[in-house]
């Protein structure tokens, strides 16, 4: 069971993420906020080890200021928040660059609801187009037309380079050490999330 103390200091740090995400967007370029305000929780609280918001809040700051630096290609070509994201996976689903809205919910992590919204804007842009599944006149497919392709290709090309000049600061040894971290971190992350889903539908069985 959680004390009292353990649980002040779980919110506390979590005050602490919150805070350093919203200074993290202020910040003066170069400088590291976050590692500030960790700075201010030690003198502050020095019985609270604040070291996990040196990652966490870091994770949260980095998100932010990547959106911002990603983003601009994508808003040029008329491409609304998550529209990229249906093309490319329809793309890179290979010929003939099809998936049902399911499985580009699945894919895209979002609703069938989003899905359809961001389906609606391509296909009015002639990106995509839909059809009736072969087996299932219920059903839907959402496909590339020859202009998504080409728009998509184009894209992501933009895409990859632009994500290759905000990595230039680091050694090709500290992007790979970087990758590996952040996917055993992921994986842990997926890990503890499948036990606590397990847990929860024994609970609810029990």
């Amino acid at each position: 069971m959680q004390t009292r103390a353990e649980a002040a200091a779980e919110a506390a740090g979590e005050e602490a993420v919150e805070e350093a995400v919203e200074v993290a967007g202020e910040a003066a370029p170069g400088s590291d906020s976050t590692a500030v305000i960790v700075d201010q929780w030690r003198r502050e609280r020095p019985d609270l080890d604040a070291t996990p918001m040196l990652v966490v809040g870091r994770l949260f700051a980095l998100t932010d200021a990547l959106d911002q630096r990603l983003r601009p290609p994508f808003a040029a070509a008329g491409l609304g928040n998550g529209d990229f994201d249906v093309l490319a996976a329809l793309r890179r689903s290979g010929k003939p660059f099809a998936l049902s809205a399911g499985e580009l919910s699945r894919t895209v992590l979002v609703t069938t609801g989003a899905i359809t919204k961001r389906v609606d804007r391509l296909a009015s842009r002639g990106l995509v187009n839909r059809s009736v599944t072969a087996n299932d006149s219920r059903g839907r497919l959402i496909t590339l037309t020859a202009e998504g392709v080409a728009v998509t290709d184009e894209l992501i090309a933009a895409h990859l380079a632009n994500q290759r000049r905000l990595l230039a600061g680091l050694t090709e040894e500290d992007q790979a050490q970087l990758a590996d971290l952040l996917g055993r971190f992921a994986a842990q992350l997926a890990a503890a999330e499948a036990e606590e889903a397990e847990e929860a539908d024994e609970a609810e069985q029990g």
